[in-house]
């Protein structure tokens, strides 16, 4: 059981970090040579992959899916209730040393401004911290699903101009409604960050940016 759950975290995290994107084709052997680990906690790994519909058929072979309309707003859905409720949660709970390192993170940030992959994946970690500061390992679970769907986006909405500094401007509110305790603000602000950032991904695909 430990090999498949290692096999698993391993497809996952490459997928996530862009090594494989959507349309890539996966192959047992392949990721059995790359990963060093034998070929049946790879195939196991890879059906699980299937049934949570991060992979897909074409053919006889298994590529990473990628998200139609439909799935992309549902995504963008949930997403938006579950970030405003951890938001909320870490506005009652965080202590100061969190909202110190939640700061720290958007200093990081702005100089990797340029930098929309290495953005990207810093955005990923300041939402974790927030996660983390809910203090509730369900909604943490929930959110961590989610965001490995966000790994199916072939591109990061942090790569259109003026986006970036966009969106640190509003993580800095966020932060600073989450110090004052303001659970309702944090939330609604977490909420329209999600909204904006959802904007600017349906106007990528239509081609407007």
């Amino acid at each position: 059981m430990k090999g498949q759950t290692d096999a698993y975290r391993l497809i996952v995290d490459a997928i996530d970090a862009g090594l494989y994107k959507p349309g890539d084709r996966l192959v047992e052997s392949e990721l059995a040579d790359r990963f060093q680990v034998s070929r049946t906690p790879i195939r196991e790994a890879l059906q699980r992959l299937e049934t949570q519909s991060m992979l897909t058929r074409d053919g006889r072979s298994l590529i990473v899916a990628s998200l139609d309309h439909n799935q992309l707003a549902e995504l963008y859905a949930v997403r938006s209730e579950l970030e405003g409720l951890a938001a909320k949660l870490a506005a009652q709970h965080s202590t100061p040393e969190e909202v110190r390192v939640l700061y720290d993170m958007i200093a990081a940030d702005r100089q990797i401004i340029d930098d929309p992959d290495a953005l990207s994946r810093a955005n990923r970690r300041f939402h974790n911290q927030i996660h983390l500061a809910s203090r509730n390992r369900y909604l943490i679970t929930q959110l961590k699903m989610v965001h490995r769907s966000m790994a199916l986006l072939a591109s990061t909405s942090l790569a259109v101009d003026g986006r970036g500094e966009m969106a640190l401007n509003e993580h800095e509110e966020i932060v600073k409604a989450i110090e004052g305790r303001d659970g309702e603000l944090a939330s609604n602000l977490l909420k329209q960050h999600i909204s904006y950032a959802f904007e600017t991904r349906l106007k990528i695909d239509a081609g407007e940016v």
